[in-house]
C-alpha cells in the first residue's frame, strides 16, 4: 500500500469513529510525524479527504474536521434517496436473483442479540451494498454511492442505540433485497424509500435528543450566578 493511501486511510478511520472530532485541527507537521509518512503523501491523503468533505483547510499547512448538522445529514438525504432509490429499480432489472434471495434470507435470520449480533448485521448491510453495487453496473452511480456512504459512517454514529430502529431495519432491508430478487423494480424502489426515510427520522430525532439533554445539563444565568 503505498504511503499516502496509508494516510488516508488511517485518518478516514479516525474522522469516522469520531477519534478525530469536528473541529480537530491537522497540522501538517504532527500528522506527517504521527503517521509516520513524509509530506508529500500526507498533502495527497488530506487533499482526498477534502474532495470527500471530511476535512476543510484553514491555511496551506493546516486542516481541520468538518463538522455535521442536521441541515447537513438532510442534504446528504436528499441525495441518497435519489441514488439508492435509481440503485434499486436497476438492481431489480439487472441483479441476480439468487444473489438477493440468499441476502433476503441473510436478513431473515439476522440476529440483533449483543456486540457480536450488530457487528454481523452491518456486515450483511455491507454485502448488500457490494451486491447491488454489482447489479447496478453503472461506475458513475456506485462512485457517487461510495462517497455518500463514507459519510454515513459519520452520521450513524451521531444515533443513538435503538434497539427497536435496529429490528426494523432488519426487516427493510430483507424486504428490499426481496423485491430485488423478484424483480419488482417498484417495490424495490418504495421499500427503499421508506427505509431511508425511516433512518432520516431516527438520525434527526437522536440529534434533538442529544441537544435537548445538553441544554437541560448547561447551567442557566441564575444558576451560573449562584454558583
Amino acid at each position: 500500500m503505498r504511503a499516502s493511501d496509508r494516510a488516508y486511510a488511517t485518518l478516514l478511520d479516525e474522522i469516522q469513529s469520531g477519534a478525530l472530532a469536528p473541529g480537530a485541527v491537522l497540522g501538517e507537521v504532527d500528522q506527517s510525524t504521527r503517521l509516520g509518512v513524509s509530506r508529500t503523501p500526507l498533502r495527497e491523503a488530506i487533499s482526498r479527504l477534502v474532495a470527500d468533505g471530511l476535512v476543510a483547510q484553514q491555511s496551506p499547512r493546516v486542516t481541520v474536521v468538518t463538522g455535521v448538522d442536521a441541515e447537513d445529514i438532510v442534504e446528504l438525504f436528499e441525495v441518497r434517496r435519489a441514488l439508492e432509490e435509481t440503485a434499486a429499480r436497476l438492481a431489480a432489472s439487472r441483479g441476480d436473483a439468487a444473489v438477493f434471495t440468499e441476502l433476503a434470507d441473510e436478513f431473515a435470520r439476522a440476529s440483533l442479540r449483543g456486540a457480536d449480533g450488530r457487528d454481523a448485521y452491518y456486515s450483511s448491510i455491507a454485502r448488500f451494498d457490494s451486491a447491488l453495487d454489482s447489479a447496478v453496473a453503472n461506475d458513475y452511480l456506485t462512485g457517487a454511492l461510495r462517497t455518500i456512504r463514507t459519510h454515513l459512517v459519520r452520521v450513524r454514529r451521531l444515533a443513538r442505540d435503538n434497539p427497536a430502529r435496529l429490528a426494523a431495519s432488519v426487516d427493510e432491508h430483507r424486504l428490499i433485497a426481496s423485491a430485488i430478487a423478484a424483480r419488482d423494480a417498484d417495490l424495490a424502489a418504495h421499500a427503499t424509500h421508506v427505509h431511508l426515510h425511516n433512518a432520516l427520522t431516527n438520525i434527526l430525532e437522536s440529534l434533538d435528543g442529544r441537544d435537548s439533554s445538553r441544554a437541560a445539563a448547561r447551567p442557566t444565568t441564575d444558576q451560573q450566578g449562584a454558583a
